[in-house]
């Protein structure tokens, strides 16, 4: 009966084709950060890859339990592990195996932070500590990570550590009220609270809401406002929900730790390549935004590049061969990490030949290949107008009129197919090019169509809305979707018919149609003119496709319902505040609504 437990398992690493070391480094005020250096027996004089993690550095680098380096690290470290880079992975601050008190997105040394360190100083400091004590190092250091990653690495360049010689942020977390994670102009993702729930409880360690697992457009809507819910499943009492739910306008807490301002405040030291996915469901506004704040600095032209790829949020990290209904000819992620990432990376930390890679590199989908321009947007504004009976075209139209749909805040549009699943992934990471003929026979939502064009018609650039529209209740969202509508028959892929491929969906709340700084009701009946961009895209409309613009007043349970009531806070909205109304979308005239196409030269 001798006992069948044996204290621990003990890989024998003698086996391993890997060095992985495990240190606690000390930041400036004696806080100790997990990190985890990882790189192929042998290694000598290779550069550091770093990245600091929200999300598990432990795990990050133990992916499978392999004697192969390749198996432990996620797939996009293969092609740098490969070829003598060090990798590092770490957990930032009160994460997972790291000390100290994390506090979401750590805005920058200043006003809103007074304690003299923030993720900057984090990574200077790491940088000093690696330099100093990774024997196997060049003393060189590049930083990249996705979204969260993202957000650390380009803390990172600000006030750089002198090692640090590149960085590649991708799909980075920038501003948080105006178009990445939390809001989008003003419109709250309710997809946030199981973040939330998960992401700061138990070190990170925490779950989703446990509010079942049924159709999440009934749960969010039998519950009532954002708040309602937050109450009902004491979301209410974690600290971030209650900033959010504090600031629903573009407060100071939102406008001064937006990274871009950061940023754009600051000479461009560090080379960098912004990567973004043209339809990335979380943080498709971060990226572009920081490229547009140092396109124009003096050392802007060698040094900085803008990436968009036709991928899903982070999907530059996985297999790019295809994203929902779409298939492309070819591995498209393996694609940029091997012609453009990694050549870029090997300039400036391994002294390999400059790559002369263009100011920005974009996935032209539609065509499926790679395009290369010096500037962005690449396109010239080129109006699409709204017209008469839900018709679409470059030319303006002849006469005025407007088309009317009631919103009625008890049978919201959703914005996949119901049941929805919101923590299904192959749900979110895909929904933004969904099929719209789910929704194109609603009687709340317009549709308006061109005629089949004759001609390509290149898109590069973030389209803009130009809406003219009036409500006759006291506030509104306004959804607007820029659609490529595939033939009816398409004989090559005869699944594609007739399919309806958003090219781009925004979100805007009505009362900041004055400031985002200033929300304010609207007045029932007058037509506000409303202006906001969608994302960035280089997409072609090929000959024989019709393009079609769709407007309606939610996307639920994505976005938190407007209640159509000026209320001074829709986190709190009662019940009552719920109100259909008539919402009116103006064409022609004085009011010629329409969607600004960055049209490129063919």
């Amino acid at each position: 009966m001798t006992p069948d437990m044996y204290p621990a398992y003990k890989k024998v690493e003698q086996a391993n084709d890997y060095v992985r070391r495990v240190e606690m480094v000390p930041m400036r005020d004696g806080t100790k950060l997990y990190t985890v250096i990882v790189f192929r027996k042998g290694t000598k004089n290779g550069p550091i890859l770093l990245s600091r993690t929200p999300y598990n550095a432990a795990k990050a680098t133990l992916r499978i339990p392999s004697t192969r380096i390749i198996d432990i690290l996620p797939l996009m470290d293969a092609e740098f592990v490969n070829d003598g880079y060090i990798r590092v992975y770490q957990d930032i601050r009160g994460r997972d195996g790291s000390e100290g008190a994390y506090v979401m997105n750590r805005p920058i040394r200043g006003p809103l932070n007074d304690t003299g360190i923030d993720e900057s100083t984090d990574a200077y400091d790491t940088i000093d500590w690696l330099v100093k004590h990774v024997p196997e190092s060049n003393g060189k250091v590049g930083i990249t990570g996705s979204s969260y990653l993202g957000f650390t690495s380009l803390m990172a360049t600000i006030d750089p550590h002198p090692a640090l010689k590149a960085a590649v942020p991708q799909s980075p977390m920038v501003d948080g009220w105006l178009g990445d994670d939390w809001l989008h102009n003003g419109a709250f993702r309710v997809t946030n609270l199981d973040y939330i729930t998960g992401q700061t409880t138990d070190a990170g360690s925490g779950g989703s809401v446990p509010s079942g697992g049924s159709d999440d457009y009934l749960k969010f809507l039998r519950a009532g406002s954002v708040g309602d819910y937050a109450r009902q499943w004491g979301v209410d009492k974690f600290p971030f929900y209650q900033k959010l739910a504090q600031n629903p306008a573009y407060t100071p807490f939102w406008s001064e730790q937006a990274v871009d301002r950061w940023l754009g405040a600051r000479p461009l030291t560090v080379p960098t390549m912004l990567v973004v996915g043209q339809w990335d469901q979380e943080d498709s506004y971060g990226a572009p935004a920081v490229y547009q704040a140092l396109k124009d600095k003096p050392n802007a032209k060698d040094r900085l590049h803008l990436v968009i790829g036709p991928w899903r949020h982070s999907g530059v990290n996985y297999q790019g061969d295809s994203l929902g209904a779409l298939k492309f000819p070819g591995d498209t992620a393996l694609e940029f990490r091997t012609r453009y990432m990694k050549p870029f990376l090997d300039h400036y930390l391994k002294g390999a030949p400059d790559p002369r890679i263009a100011p920005v590199v974009t996935y032209q989908t539609g065509v499926n290949k790679w395009d290369a321009s010096q500037q962005w947007p690449a396109g010239k504004p080129t109006p699409l107008y709204l017209k008469a009976n839900g018709s679409l075209g470059f030319a303006a139209p002849a006469s005025g009129g407007h088309d009317e749909y009631v919103s009625d805040p008890s049978k919201p549009v959703p914005f996949v197919p119901r049941p929805v699943h919101m923590g299904d992934r192959a749900v979110w990471t895909t929904w933004l090019v969904h099929d719209q003929r789910f929704v194109t026979d609603r009687p709340d939502t317009l549709v308006y169509l061109s005629e089949p064009v004759d001609k390509p018609v290149h898109i590069m650039g973030a389209p803009q809305v130009d809406l003219y529209a009036a409500t006759s209740g006291t506030d509104s969202d306004w959804v607007v979707k820029l659609i490529d509508v595939y033939p009816d028959d398409n004989g090559y892929t005869p699944e594609m018919s007739g399919f309806e491929l958003p090219v781009g969906i925004e979100i805007f709340r009505g009362r900041y149609a004055h400031g985002f700084d200033k929300p304010a009701a609207l007045v029932p009946g007058k037509v506000e003119r409303y202006r906001f961009g969608l994302p960035n895209v280089d997409h072609t409309i090929l000959p024989g496709h019709r393009i079609m613009v769709q407007v309606q007043s939610s996307l639920f349970p994505l976005y938190d319902r407007n209640p159509q009531t000026f209320v001074p806070n829709i986190f709190d909205a009662k019940p009552t505040d719920y109100v259909k109304a008539t919402q009116s979308v103006y064409y022609g005239g004085d009011t010629p609504s329409s969607v600004v196409l960055p049209v490129a030269a063919n």
